[in-house]
């Protein structure tokens, strides 16, 4: 190879393929290091060849036109795609600029080849990357889009998928134009909500997640859509959002009928307790009255003919296992007719479960202390007796899974509110027997809690234990003449 022009070293250490040309016959006369590892020639061997002959796919005439078109100027340059061939005999593909230069006094041209495998790796992998995104999102229900908010306030969509104009009803090109339109179409209720969940997630770029609906005035339909979208920082000081809008209108229509079922369910079962309730009274009343009235009347008329019977000892002995027995009747209808309902619930809601948790107290062996700063307060019927099972379910809860030596109970009403505690010194519940499937009793007692306004808490009691906290709101008592709501509800719908 000729000694004369060489390569400069920044050249040689260059990772593309650099070759020195002579202008007139298209030698080599030199080779960077790149050029010589990638063909697998030396430099005394490259320093024989032409550019043909490491490039044997170049057209002569091609070329020589190509090159004509430089003309003499030093520095101007011209390309072409060719493969250069190793000396194994493979190939590979390069692009190929031509530069013309003197050095020395010399024309020269200057080639500097780039293999073009890399750059075709790349471009296929942005392909398909790009292909497996259009994917994703050709089956991402919804829309996906990107948002720009700049310092100016303004805010503009940079991209929008092709889901825009089915969520929407506006095209691509309308949003880009206006990005202000989305914003119009949100209903003026929910407008507050969207602007202050979108300047949060601008000031301390956190997720943005907001529901909210939308008035779609081509189809005269409000669509409720989910937005979830990433914040980054953008050039300028501006916030650019990353994100996805979907239609949620179904899933919330389903949430909507559940809520309403339940609320039914539960005004339901709360129609239920009363009817049973008024049912329970009805029956204990009827017992009391009836069954109580003839076993008196039995008991009289049998003291009565025991008087006048004769002195004969198997005569006397039948009739006092007879009076006994009707004792023993009395007790038990005595006994049915408080479980049915409690004659203490007419004393007042204070005096009734004071009177419980003597009853709980004396059955148990537990000792039970009741306090209440209000010597009465007046409740309905309804709430009283609700308020009253509540209580008789936490003190079987308490006798059957405590294993307590200590309950304390308080009422107190406060305002507009009544609270009742039930406080025991057992072994506590565990988070896992509030969700067994036959836990009947503590859903019932919740049941019974919501029914009147109000809530129903289980916590650890100071010391250890269980606490239920059940809290209610206070209404007026009903008078005499007024029907329960229920009955209203009901009188009425058969009006309709």
């Amino acid at each position: 190879m000729s000694p004369n022009p060489t390569l400069a070293a920044e050249m040689q250490a260059a990772a593309s393929e650099i070759y020195l040309l002579d202008a007139a016959t298209l030698g080599i006369v030199d080779a960077n290091q790149a050029a010589r590892l990638n063909l697998g020639h030396d430099a005394a061997s490259l320093g024989a060849m032409d550019v043909y002959a490491i490039a044997p796919a170049l057209d002569p005439a091609v070329l020589s036109s190509l090159l004509a078109g430089l003309g003499e100027e030093v520095g101007a340059q011209v390309g072409l795609r060719t493969r250069l061939r190793r000396l194994d005999g493979s190939s590979y593909p390069v692009k190929l600029c031509f530069l013309r230069i003197v050095r020395d006094g010399r024309s020269l041209l200057l080639a500097i080849a780039d293999d073009l495998t890399l750059e075709q790796a790349a471009a296929q992998a942005l392909a398909q990357s790009q292909a497996r995104f259009d994917a994703i999102v050709r089956n991402t229900p919804g829309l996906v889009f990107q948002l720009a908010h700049y310092g100016d306030g303004r805010l503009e969509f940079p991209w929008l998928s092709d889901g825009c104009q089915a969520l929407l009803g506006l095209s691509v090109l309308e949003l880009q134009r206006d990005a202000s339109l989305f914003e119009g179409l949100i209903l003026p209720e929910d407008r507050k909500g969207y602007l202050e969940c979108m300047q949060v997630s601008r000031d301390e770029l956190t997720a943005w997640n907001w529901e909210g609906r939308i008035w779609i005035d081509a189809w005269k339909d409000v669509k409720w859509i989910n937005l979830r979208a990433t914040p980054h920082p953008v050039d300028g000081g501006a916030v650019q959002w990353d994100g996805i809008m979907t239609n949620i209108s179904d899933s919330k229509q389903e949430q909507h009928e559940v809520v309403r079922s339940r609320s039914r369910l539960a005004e339901l079962t709360d129609h239920i307790e009363q009817v049973k309730e008024q049912e329970r009274a009805r029956i204990a009343r009827e017992i009391h009255d009836d069954l109580g009235g003839n076993l008196t009347a039995i008991k009289m008329a049998l003291a009565m003919l025991a008087a006048r019977l004769p002195e004969q000892p198997v005569l006397l002995e039948k009739a006092n296992y007879l009076d006994d027995l009707v004792d023993r009747t009395i007790e038990a209808v005595h006994r049915i007719s408080l479980d049915l309902r409690p004659t203490m619930l007419d004393l007042g809601i204070v005096a009734a479960l004071e009177w419980q948790a003597r009853e709980f107290e004396k059955q148990m062996g537990i000792a039970c202390v009741f306090r209440s700063p209000d010597k009465d307060i007046l409740l309905d019927d309804d709430h009283a007796t609700a308020l009253f099972r509540i209580f008789q379910e936490a003190l079987t809860n308490i006798a059957k899974h405590a294993a307590a030596t200590r309950v304390t109970v308080s009422l107190r009403q406060q305002r507009a509110h009544l609270t009742l505690v039930i406080c025991d010194n057992g072994r506590g519940i565990e988070p896992a027997d509030r969700l067994k499937p036959q836990s009947f009793g503590l859903r019932g007692m919740s049941e019974r809690a919501k029914a009147l306004g109000g809530t129903l808490a289980l916590s650890p009691a100071p010391g250890g234990g269980t606490m239920v906290t059940i809290k209610t709101r206070l209404a007026a008592p009903r008078l005499p003449h007024e029907a329960p709501a229920h009955e209203l509800s009901n009188s009425a719908g058969q009006n309709d």
